[in-house]
């Protein structure tokens, strides 16, 4: 079950955004030609860059550089699945889970939300 403040922005994302994170009329390589084709796998990059774009609010400064190897090292990964969808699909869920967990630990327990 999502949480309240994740779902609240999901929304505003799912109302605005149809596709990847990413322009898919630009897609040149194949990781993301594969998520573009792929209905489940385009919703995991918009949820995937949703959740990246919150916490990068929530961490203090220190640990956004962190976050940004982080986000970095899931791209290199990514990229490394090429058009393999079970790869790509492992891949987003371990991400999001990640970045879930920091909303989860470091933005929940400091409401009501």
């Amino acid at each position: 079950m999502l949480r309240p403040l994740s779902f609240l922005a999901l929304a505003a994302v799912a109302t605005s955004a149809s596709a990847a994170s990413f322009d898919c009329a630009r897609a040149r390589s194949p990781d993301e030609k594969a998520v573009c084709a792929s209905r489940a796998l385009n919703d995991a990059d918009v949820k995937m860059a949703t959740l990246y774009a919150l916490d990068l609010r929530f961490v203090p400064m220190g640990g956004r550089d962190h976050l940004h190897d982080e986000q970095r090292a899931f791209l290199t990964a990514r990229k490394a699945c090429t058009t393999d969808r079970a790869c790509l699909g492992r891949l987003y869920t371990r991400r999001i889970a990640t970045l879930q967990a920091i909303i989860d630990t470091r933005v929940y327990p400091h409401g009501p939300f």
